[in-house]
């Protein structure tokens, strides 16, 4: 028998846990995109899929956010693999800290302790993310296929 204590978890409706370890919409946008970008003539294109640090990183208190994202990385490298020999790149990207609304419902003092643990002292932006979102869907990331970029000031490296 193994007993493991998840401190912090709450209670809730099964419904809302089973859609916090849902990769349901990435799978359907990723898979609509897919099937769009084989219809054309020369399908060639690129789908990223958003990730987060959580999914690779194993943090406390949000083992269902960690799962999920955990899932968005196996079905971005799954998809890259079937995908890539017909020209679409797959990657994702695991953001960190960023500052966002979600960002400003967590407690100060543990949003502190993660920016004191981030090389770079700070929370990162929006737009930070957005860059590499860009590069990743231009020919300038074309030779990046099933890669899980990390955007996160240097934290958990």
């Amino acid at each position: 028998n193994i007993s493991t204590r998840f401190s912090g978890t709450k209670e809730g409706p099964l419904t809302s846990l089973k859609e916090s370890f849902s990769v349901k919409g990435t799978f359907l946008v990723s898979q609509a995109v897919a099937k769009s970008l084989l219809k054309q003539e020369d399908p060639r294109g690129a789908v990223v899929n958003i990730a987060s640090i959580s999914g690779r990183a194993g943090l406390p208190y949000v083992c269902h956010y960690g799962a999920s994202k955990a899932g968005v990385m196996a079905l971005t490298k799954t998809c890259a693999t079937e995908l890539a020999r017909k020209g679409i790149r797959v990657n994702c990207v695991m953001p960190g800290l960023i500052e966002t609304p979600l960002h400003e419902d967590i407690p100060k003092r543990k949003t502190q302790k993660v920016v004191d643990s981030t090389p770079l002292g700070r929370a990162g932006k929006p737009e930070e993310v957005a860059e590499v979102v860009a590069f990743l869907l231009s020919d300038k990331s074309s030779y990046m296929v099933g890669a899980c970029v990390e955007v996160t000031g240097g934290y958990m490296m």
